[in-house]
């Protein structure tokens, strides 16, 4: 639960120092700058019909201020094809749904809690099981990645077919969106009934791609994130890249002394202790993986 507010006061305090005594017209050029590549993004998403997109960006925002200028210029600029945001306070005050889907923690956290690898190899399924059951059958975007979307979809029940769609957020979008509606037609689901929120570092050009790649094919939406709400490069009058967005996140390290494991698609962002990395990779059947890139 710590996760937003932390990363989000983290980045907050990181943006203040680095503009912290520079002039008044100094801010006016970096400010006027940013603002002006968003709205070239904003001007080149509104040639793309039927697009959905929501702000994603909060944890990793270059303020709260600014996050509150981009939604309301976002909206101004893309009108209905601005679904929401995932900031509550922000859809309340620019009367916009609050959107978003459940995260990683929650199967981590299962895992850890599991007993034996069978409880193990069920953990997100269970989490998944208990998600659908809570909300009564709303809300059902599924984030398959935390130990690898193969294994997921390989083990997945029956029931996961009929939710309303996945998030996949850390394979390349286009690779993984192919797989699931793959996934989806062996399940004799229709993928034109079913959504693909894409949502892993997004930008105008990777969601002009995606979109075009999967149109008429499959419903898609957009989760925007740190380049909407965080795109400070190449805006600074001195050439200084101290405002260029970091990577920085928060997991789940350990529960009632347990290790808590991410896996994901991207060996990159797998996250957790060796050895514990070591049986998840055997549980969850991705033991040919690259097993480097692990954060202790």
């Amino acid at each position: 639960m710590w996760e937003i507010p932390a990363l989000a006061i983290l980045n907050e305090l990181r943006s203040r120092q680095v503009v912290k005594g520079q002039g008044r017209f100094v801010l006016d050029v970096l400010y006027a700058r940013a603002k002006a590549k968003l709205w070239t993004k904003v001007e080149r998403l509104r040639k793309l019909e039927g697009l959905r997109l929501s702000d994603f960006g909060t944890r990793r925002r270059h303020g709260f201020l600014w996050q509150r200028w981009c939604v309301e210029a976002v909206k101004e600029g893309l009108g209905p094809s601005f679904t929401g945001t995932s900031n509550v306070l922000l859809a309340m005050d620019n009367d916009l749904e609050a959107i978003g889907t459940n995260a990683h923690e929650l199967p981590m956290v299962a895992a850890a809690l599991a007993n034996d690898d069978n409880e193990l190899r069920w953990a997100p399924y269970r989490i998944l099981d208990q998600w659908r059951h809570t909300y009564g059958g709303n809300l059902l975007i599924a984030l398959p990645d935390a130990y690898g979307t193969k294994s997921f979809l390989r083990d997945a029940p029956e029931w996961v077919a009929d939710w309303t769609g996945f998030r996949p957020d850390s394979a390349p979008p286009i690779t993984a969106g192919e797989e699931i509606i793959k996934w989806w037609k062996q399940k004799g689901r229709d993928p034109k009934e079913k959504l693909l929120v894409f949502s892993d570092g997004m930008d105008v050009g990777s969601i002009e791609e995606t979109y075009r790649h999967f149109a008429g094919r499959v419903r898609i939406s957009f989760g925007w994130g740190t380049n909407l709400t965080n795109d400070f490069v190449g805006c600074a009058p001195d050439g200084s890249v101290d405002l260029d967005p970091i990577s920085i996140v928060c997991k789940v390290t350990s529960v009632d002394g347990r290790p808590a494991v991410k896996l994901s698609d991207n060996p990159e962002k797998a996250t957790g202790d060796l050895s514990e990395v070591e049986r998840y990779l055997r549980v969850f059947g991705n033991a040919g993986r690259v097993r480097t890139a692990v954060h202790v």
